[in-house]
């Protein structure tokens, strides 16, 4: 069974910076594509950075330039480093999988196992 846990949120003022972690079990994620993805109280889930399973990122416009998004396969670790953390990065953060490998998406639907996500907050 695979499972994602995340790690590494918490709060910090603007400006700030947090490194989250996902550890995957049950499977080793060399041949997976991993994303970070993020939810605001009312607002509908988005991608934040996903890497192939050729170490190919993609990085939505909005945190271009402040996140950035890493895997290490030999400890079947993902990492979202975020820094110039500002307000509106304030969500639930998840890891999301998908076998798909290949895939250079953010779309949420294309992510098949997900964590059960961990909170960031950016006070100003």
């Amino acid at each position: 069974q695979v499972q994602l846990v995340e790690s590494g949120g918490g709060s910090v003022e603007s400006g700030g910076s947090l490194r989250l972690s996902c550890v995957t079990s049950g499977t080793t994620i060399s041949r997976y594509a991993m994303g970070w993805f993020r939810q605001a109280p009312g607002k509908q889930r988005e991608g934040v950075a996903v890497i192939n399973n050729a170490g190919i990122t993609t990085v939505a416009d909005s945190v271009k330039g402040r996140f950035t998004i890493s895997r290490d396969n030999d400890k079947n670790m993902l990492y979202l480093q975020m820094n110039n953390l500002k307000p509106e990065d304030t969500a639930m953060y998840y890891c999301a999988a998908t076998t798909n490998g290949f895939y250079r998406t953010c779309g949420v639907y294309d992510y098949s196992y997900w964590g059960q996500g961990t909170q960031v907050t950016v006070s100003s």
